[in-house]
Parts: C-alpha cells; structure tokens; sequence
C-alpha cells in the first residue's frame, strides 16, 4: 500500500486528513508531540481500516527531529506538512525565542521534510506534497503579524516549487484555509477575535476538499466560497487598506 507522511496530526486539520488518507488505503506515519494521544489514533485507524500506522512523537520546532524522521521512515508517496500555530498579539510583546520556535515549526520543519522526502519522489517520478498554509498568507496580518507572514512564505514556497517540478510526476498543494474549527484558535488565544466570530469551517470539510484538490494535483486549494472571495479580493484593494481590514478582524469582540 502506498503511504503518507502527516504532521500535526493529533488533532484538527492533520487528523482528518489522517482518516481521509486511511479511508482510502493509505499506510500512515503520524507526527505530533503528543504520544498518548498519537497511540489512540493509530488504534481507531488501525481498527477501522486494517492498515499499518507508525507513530512519531516528537517536536519539529527542533532542528535535529526531521533527521530522525527520515531515517526512521524510508520514503513515502504523500507528504502532508500540516504542523504550525500561531502567536496572538502585537509582536513586541513576544520575546525572540517565542517567535523563532513558531518560525522553526512553521517554516523551518516544513522545508527541511519537503528536502528530505522530494528527492525519492522525483526519483520514483511520482509523490505528492501538501504544504497547509492558510488565507492569512494572502495579506498582512496586525496582532499575528509573524504567523500571517509565515503562511506567506509557505505559499509562495510552495508556488515555485510546484512549477519547478512540472513533468516531475511530483505535485505540491497548498491548502489555504480560513478560520476552522480546530485547537488552533486554543492555543493562539484567537477564539474571541471577530474573525472566528464571524463563523468557520469544519476541520473535516477543509481536509476533504483539501485531499481532493491534492489528488487532483491543484497548487492552491482555497476551501469554502466566503475564503476565496476574500483571498482574491485583497489582489485589487490598496495594501494599507487591507492591512487595517485585518486588524480589525483581528482584534477581539469586547
């Protein structure tokens, strides 16, 4: 059977796409922090599925963890680069070592596994690498400024080396969701930002239609019609303008 490679995938986004890929036959190796509740995952997908799932608990933010990864895994068929989270507040607030953990996690580990596993996909002719930024990645982001500019760089990463690996047989898939309902929002204290008030979308809707936009070798995959209007929209609105759109957005209903 063919396998995938997902981060993150103890909870929200990462593990939907977790029982998408086990849904369809797909071995699995599951990447997160957390051990316990990785052990509980690969027992439900194993049960439900029949298939083979290895468990990885270990940090990415930490520069010698995909070294590990790699030699612990061989190579696979699906990349999903799915860890990150995000730091809720003016940037001056944070200190140096707060922002770079967020930056190792959300950039560093992501390009450091797409170099570790890109390789044995060109060489086989065939693979496909999933790179979970977000609509934050279109605009500046005031009170989340580094996450909103950590998600640009995952887009446009991803942009050219998806162009780069045309005639590959390797494809790579940015999936850009808006606000979703996921631990995210826990963990960045973003859950009263007007942004979230304004509604979201399920974890479980946002990892199908980014598995199918994957499968279907798309670059971007936009999930829900309101993310997409508002992803395009700011191409044509003056930048200060959107920039104070997203701090209003941002900031918290009182």
């Amino acid at each position: 059977m063919p396998r995938a490679l997902i981060t993150g995938a103890s909870g929200g986004i990462g593990l939907e796409l977790a029982r998408i890929f086990a849904r369809e036959h797909y071995d699995l190796v599951l990447v997160a922090r957390s051990e316990s509740r990785l052990h509980e995952i690969a027992g439900e997908l194993r049960s439900a599925h029949r298939i083979g799932v290895d468990v990885i608990a270990r940090d990415l933010s930490l520069p010698e963890t995909v070294d590990e990864i790699r030699k612990r895994t061989g190579p696979v068929e699906v990349l999903v680069n799915n860890a990150g989270y995000g730091l809720y507040g003016p940037f001056a607030q944070f200190t140096a070592t707060d922002d770079l953990n967020m930056m190792h996690l959300n950039m560093d580990a992501l390009v450091a596994l797409t170099k570790a596993y890109l390789p044995g996909m060109m060489e086989a002719r065939h693979g496909k690498i999933m790179n979970v930024a977000s609509t934050a990645a279109f605009q500046a982001g005031p009170l989340m400024a580094l996450y909103y500019a950590s998600k640009a760089f995952v887009l446009h990463f991803s942009e050219a080396i998806a162009n780069e690996l045309k005639g590959s047989g390797v494809t790579v898939t940015a999936l850009c969701p808006g606000p979703t309902t996921t631990g995210f929002q826990d963990r960045a204290a973003l859950s009263e930002a007007r942004l979230m008030r304004m509604g979201s979308m399920s974890a479980k809707a946002v990892a199908e239609i980014g598995y199918r936009g994957l499968m279907a070798g798309r670059t971007i995959v936009i999930p829900g019609l309101r993310n997409r209007v508002m992803a395009q929209s700011v191409r044509f609105s003056p930048r200060k303008l959107v920039t104070a759109i997203a701090r209003k957005l941002q900031e918290k209903v009182n």
